[in-house]
């Protein structure tokens, strides 16, 4: 008997706000949880993962062929016909959604045990809250000893899930209602408190405090230039306009501050320097603001699941005053790095007249950086 699980991973997630699937979870986005369940679990044969259309490259990319990816539909039960057209060839087909990462094997195997033997199973959970219907102004209590929340995985043979697609005439909300429809009862199979959706942003932080705690590290990067004899170069520390002052030289607008904090970032992830991301042999950045590095080593972060904790400054310069643009240093960080003002620190010293810096034939600048799992 050839099993497929298909992951439903296409939907709008509209009462979230944004794509939940995507959010990161413990390092992972969340669709990948339950994707890699499926995956190690030893009876399914396949596994499918049902997408958006606009997630069809970068998802395909992240997961390469061990999975087969298909594109869904605006609804669950487009996507999940969808899936069922992916299955091709396939006994059973198990149906989970993406929004639940922690379903376990154990699930999984009472799901599979019961499909075998009845047709269709579902998981599911009994209901403890006293339920209420409400119509108009009527108010009717309903019997929980006779309600379950449900839960997926949701499966049934193909022969079964073909009959209730192909003979379908209205919109259902999960595969047990479409089979019920056929006048198929499914079996209910105990589910598991864990295996909740992620519907909430509340749902996400109980979804990561399962986790586990989240890990910390520190980066730290330096950089150093010489003052320009170029005229027409502008000085800028911290993304700052420093005028009537000689600017620094170098193939980008030569920002030590923001070098050094790009650096600490991409360092603290274990994700190169800048010199990988933006090399000085390309004209593209020739004269580039070095708020566009910064800016784009703050995104390689948060796809990867991280999040700014702190960002340390120190310039090392005998002119100009730095400090007394301090805030609009730290204003413009801030923002860029879409982190909080008393996140970003910026200090500044001189060498006392020492070495290159003391001559004052330039500026340097170390960083530290400190980000954390989300």
């Amino acid at each position: 008997m050839k099993i497929v699980a298909a992951v439903l991973a296409a939907g709008r997630s509209e009462r979230f706000g944004s794509d939940k699937t995507e959010a990161i979870l413990g390092g992972r986005p969340v669709w990948r949880w339950s994707l890699d369940t499926y995956l190690s679990h030893p009876e399914i044969d396949t596994v499918i993962l049902v997408t958006a259309e606009h997630k069809l490259a970068s998802v395909t990319d992240a997961i390469g062929d061990e999975v087969k990816v298909v594109v869904g539909g605006t609804t669950r039960q487009e996507s999940s016909l969808a899936a069922l057209k992916a299955a091709a060839g396939a006994d059973v087909l198990l149906v989970h959604d993406a929004a639940r990462p922690f379903v376990s094997h154990e699930i999984i195997s009472r799901t599979i045990e019961a499909v075998k033997h009845s047709g269709a199973a579902a998981a599911a959970l009994p209901v403890t809250d006293t339920v209420k219907e409400v119509i108009d102004s009527s108010v009717r209590t309903l019997d929980r000893s006779k309600l379950v929340a449900m839960q997926t995985p949701q499966g049934a043979t193909v022969e079964i899930l073909q009959q209730a697609h192909a003979g379908s005439t209205g919109e259902f909300t999960d595969e047990m209602a479409l089979i019920e429809a056929l006048g198929v009862h499914p079996v209910i199979v105990t589910g598991e408190p864990n295996n909740f959706k992620i519907t909430t942003p509340e749902d996400l932080a109980r979804a990561r405090s399962l986790v586990g705690p989240s890990e910390t590290r520190v980066g730290i990067g330096y950089d150093i230039h010489p003052f320009s004899t170029d005229p027409n170069r502008q000085l800028f520390l911290g993304g700052v306009h420093f005028p009537d002052h000689a600017a620094l030289d170098g193939h980008s607008d030569a920002d030590v501050l923001l070098h050094a904090a790009t650096d600490a970032l991409l360092g603290a992830a274990g994700m190169g320097d800048i010199g990988q991301h933006f090399p000085n042999t390309d004209p593209r950045w020739r004269g580039e603001p070095s708020l566009t590095f910064l800016k784009h080593a703050a995104s390689m972060l948060a796809s990867a699941g991280w999040r700014i904790v702190n960002l340390d400054m120190t310039a090392i310069a005998e002119s100009p005053k730095i400090m007394k643009k301090a805030l609009e240093i730290r204003t413009a960080i801030s923002e860029c790095l879409e982190i909080d003002l008393s996140r970003v620190s910026v200090k500044a010293t001189t060498n006392e007249r020492l070495g290159s810096i003391g001559r004052s034939e330039g500026i340097a600048a170390f960083a530290t950086a400190s980000i954390q799992t989300l």
